[in-house]
């Protein structure tokens, strides 16, 4: 563990890493929030909302964070669900009848949340502006394997299930709804899922990433690039909103996708994953406690989940991180975007993280923008 109060000098190097984003890594805007126990530590933000400049980032500054939304439409599916009194490990069917068919009568609400329910495409052809076709259509399609046997990473489909779920267990008319009444309020966090159009005016300008010469041979860039590949299929799944100027549009902000449509500042992000370490009980220990832990067959690599949230792969035989995202502890969770936008929670060392910007990457996971920050902040690497 590291010590009771953030040492200095990786505060500071956090701060030189991000300095150096700007001069050496192409960043544009971006911030950075730190919590420590329920405390802000660090607080920057950088750089402008637009390519042209005209407004700076600030750490008020909203910005679309595609998949890191995803985490946050978890804890809202398990507190829903907890507050009906129904545990993960029963089908989802018990409070959903129509989702049995197609042979999911096993599924279990664990294997939604952890990408191993088998349903991360849609054979169907349905727009992801019907929801109630979206929802049908689950409900007819078969999953690609027994439940718990592939872990397939569900890109599109994840959030239609967990919105359906939670409706039906809360009867709350969204999970937006359920989040905004029930997390987003308590915690008085700038992150919205359905953002209210009084905000509008202080959401970024999102701008796509570049293919490299390395990222062509990245196994995932080749899936994503082959007609028909599940990669494919489950980023067109349902279909629609494939562009990244799609998500610079207040309709898809309004709209609320809980796989991919939350909008909000680094520190409304960092405070909410505060807030969860705050808690105790199931959610937590939901959230943070690994389900699967294997090849993914959508992105085409090592990663695990738990209920709802990513966790870091850990090789069996040596007990070490493959590859780390949340920092050194075993315990850390949380999600990363597109583009490179990450936040997640450290329940070993009270320290909550968020870190979002506009200039995306291609990169499936988060680049050196931000693992440099997590380095940083856990005394690491230097600061360049």
């Amino acid at each position: 563990m590291i010590s009771a109060s953030l040492p200095t000098q990786n505060l500071e190097a956090v701060e030189r890493w991000f300095d150096g984003n700007f001069r050496e890594r192409g960043e544009l805007g971006a911030a950075v929030s730190v919590w420590k126990d329920g405390v802000e530590v660090l607080s920057l933000a950088g750089g402008t909302t637009t390519r042209e400049g005209r407004e700076p980032w600030t750490a008020e500054t909203l910005a679309p964070v595609w998949s890191s939304t995803k985490a946050m439409a978890a804890w809202a599916c398990v507190s829903a669900l907890r507050e009906a009194g129904v545990e993960l490990e029963q089908a989802v069917a018990e409070i959903w009848p129509g989702f049995e068919q197609a042979g999911k009568g096993a599924v279990r609400f664990l294997d939604v949340l952890s990408h191993t329910a088998g349903l991360p495409v849609l054979d169907e052809k349905v727009s992801i502006l019907d929801h109630a076709a979206v929802v049908a259509a689950l409900e007819r399609q078969a999953p690609i394997g027994p439940p718990g046997a592939t872990q397939a990473y569900h890109a599109r489909t994840f959030g239609f299930l967990l919105d359906e779920i939670t409706r039906r267990a809360s009867g709350a008319e969204s999970l937006g709804e359920y989040f905004e009444q029930n997390i987003r309020r308590r915690a008085d966090a700038e992150f919205w899922i359905g953002l209210s159009p009084e905000e509008d005016g202080r959401v970024a300008t999102l701008y796509p990433g570049r293919m490299t010469e390395e990222l062509k041979h990245d196994p995932f860039m080749k899936a994503f690039q082959t007609p028909g590949s599940l990669t494919l299929r489950a980023f067109q799944s349902p279909v629609g909103l494939n562009a990244v100027a799609d998500f610079n549009r207040p309709e898809t902000w309004r709209a609320g996708y809980p796989a991919m449509g939350g909008v909000g500042s680094a520190r409304g992000l960092a405070r909410l994953y505060s807030e969860l370490l705050a808690r105790s009980g199931q959610e937590n220990r939901a959230l943070e406690t690994t389900v699967s832990d294997r090849d993914d067959a959508v992105l085409c690599r090592r990663l695990a989940f738990a209920a709802g949230t990513m966790k870091d792969a850990v090789d069996a035989g040596t007990g070490r991180k493959l590859r780390p995202l949340f920092g050194p502890s075993l315990r850390a969770f949380g999600h990363p975007g597109a583009g490179g936008s990450l936040a997640f929670a450290d329940p070993e060392n009270g320290i909550a993280f968020a870190y979002v910007m506009n200039q995306m990457e291609l990169n499936v996971l988060p680049g050196e923008k931000s693992l440099g920050l997590v380095r940083a902040l856990y005394g690491r690497e230097p600061a360049a």
